[in-house]
């Protein structure tokens, strides 16, 4: 189980992010490990940008995404809620097609705040972009 709250399927992540900005980018959770999430996302018309290449903010949205879902397995979901506070991205190479896959391993998970790193890297294994995410762990609102 590792670093998660409970036990976590692919069909259950994949499933709660449904009719949200992952599902129309394509983003699909593909794996579990004890300590971090592997998912992939298609570069194609949805998530390029006008010359061709993989728009950065999708780099980014896709960044986003794997780690707020790592904190949301995280936490006791009937006490806490998780929102992103910050996230910053280094976009490496350009990608024209095919797909990206991201991988997001913790820094830190503490009270209050966990801090991520997500790589994602082309299909040839090659680093793309490499991000940060803080995310802050709140009261849920009841």
């Amino acid at each position: 189980m590792g670093i998660w709250a409970m036990p976590f399927t692919l069909e259950q992540i994949n499933g709660h992010a449904g009719n949200t900005m992952s599902d129309h980018l394509g983003i699909v959770f593909t794996e579990i490990g004890e300590d971090f999430i592997k998912g992939t996302m298609p570069v194609n018309p949805r998530t390029k940008q006008p010359a061709g290449l993989l728009h950065g903010g999708a780099s980014v949205a896709f960044a986003e995404t794997l780690g707020s879902m790592s904190s949301w397995m995280c936490i006791d979901r009937d006490q806490k809620q998780c929102v992103g506070i910050e996230i910053n991205a280094n976009h490496i190479r350009g990608v024209t097609g095919g797909s990206v896959t991201g991988m997001v391993s913790p820094l830190h998970l503490g009270k209050s705040t966990h801090v991520w790193e997500i790589k994602i890297t082309d299909e040839k294994d090659r680093l793309v972009c490499v991000s940060r995410i803080t995310v802050a762990i709140l009261d849920k609102i009841k």
